[in-house]
């Protein structure tokens, strides 16, 4: 069985919430950054110093325990291609991939010849701790974890991860932290998280700071568990524009802090919209919020997308049946899509 990447609709107009995305767009700062890139700049390859003195900075790691990559979806791979390398033909290494899930996960462990092992969620999603240590054995070399999960914006507890990862020594464990900035927690610098070096957190600059399409993203861990990561990183894949943009992303907290405050709000109007409209859902620490709309589910994204208003339908997730996914952002957007939502129904 293959797994293949869902590459979604992504329109040029109307309005994306489908994605993830940060709706507000990147700090008036990043755009200053990249105005001030020379015709030199472009022509040599990139100086990644301060790019990665400064996202060391802001993450509180040493520069040693961090990786920067094109996107983290760069990251997913790479650690996907460094885990199962020498993965046998025969009973080959396995990934376990607790779904729902980024499809990520699955497609890049599928694509560096391992095994992928897929562990379902109750329909509460409450997480299968369980039936995710009854499926690690000698072969396991890699465990997907994502805190908050996407597509359910629901944290996963600390001391499960922990047990995971004492289950599986000789695995990588990847937590995909790319919502913490929403959630406001995060195991990087947590002593016990740093006592496991096989566990490798990854970190987004895509969602909470606008620049999805200047790909920048960043693994963080213990040396040594790093290093056969880097080894299949290509030295240059970071382009010069997101390293240039970074710095002043990070820099720029007075624009962060606006939109996180603008997501919350958002997620309260749609909770209440939700309620009103009687459709169950999951309260979200990140910046979306899955719904159940059940058999209506496919008319409410048709009918939102004819309006020029893209939510993304869930249904084909473990789970999932009838689920829509809505970006919260911006509040205007927000109720623009609950106005809508509540025409169409």
């Amino acid at each position: 069985m293959s797994h293949d990447y869902e590459r979604p609709v992504t329109p040029s107009s109307g309005l994306r919430l489908h994605l993830n995305e940060n709706t507000a767009g990147c700090s008036p700062a990043v755009l200053e950054a990249l105005r001030s890139l020379t015709c030199t700049q472009a022509a040599f390859y990139p100086d990644y110093s301060q790019a990665i003195a400064a996202c060391a900075r802001h993450l509180g790691v040493a520069e040693e325990n961090l990786l920067l990559t094109n996107g983290l979806d760069e990251g997913i791979l790479a650690i996907s291609v460094a885990a199962f390398r020498r993965s046998p033909e025969t009973a080959p290494f396995e990934a376990i991939v607790v779904a729902p899930a980024f499809d990520m996960y699955a497609a890049s462990a599928d694509a560096a010849g391992g095994h992928v092992v897929e562990v379902r969620q109750p329909g509460d999603f409450s997480f299968p701790l369980l039936k995710v240590l009854s499926r690690i054995n000698d072969r396991t070399r890699l465990v997907f974890l994502t805190s908050p999960n996407n597509p359910t914006g629901i944290v996963i507890p600390q001391s499960t991860i922990l047990t995971v990862a004492d289950a599986a020594p000789q695995a990588m464990v990847f937590l995909d932290e790319a919502y913490a900035d929403f959630s406001g927690t995060s195991l990087i610098g947590d002593p016990e998280t740093q006592a496991r070096p096989n566990i490798v957190i990854g970190r987004t600059f895509a969602k909470a700071y606008g620049l999805a399409a200047l790909r920048m993203g960043a693994l963080v861990g213990a040396p040594e568990t790093l290093l056969p990561i880097r080894r299949v990183v290509p030295p240059y894949s970071v382009n010069v524009a997101a390293a240039a943009a970074l710095p002043v992303a990070l820099a720029d907290k007075d624009h962060l802090e606006s939109y996180l405050r603008e997501t919350s709000e958002s997620k309260q109007m749609l909770y209440e919209a939700l309620d009103r409209l009687e459709v169950p859902y999951w309260r979200s620490e990140a910046n979306f919020v899955l719904a159940r709309f059940g058999d209506r589910a496919q008319r409410v994204v048709a009918g939102l997308q004819a309006k020029g208003i893209y939510v993304r339908d869930r249904s084909s997730d473990p789970s999932c049946a009838g689920c829509v996914r809505i970006t919260a952002g911006v509040a205007s957007h927000t109720r623009e899509c609950i106005a809508a939502i509540e025409e169409v129904l």
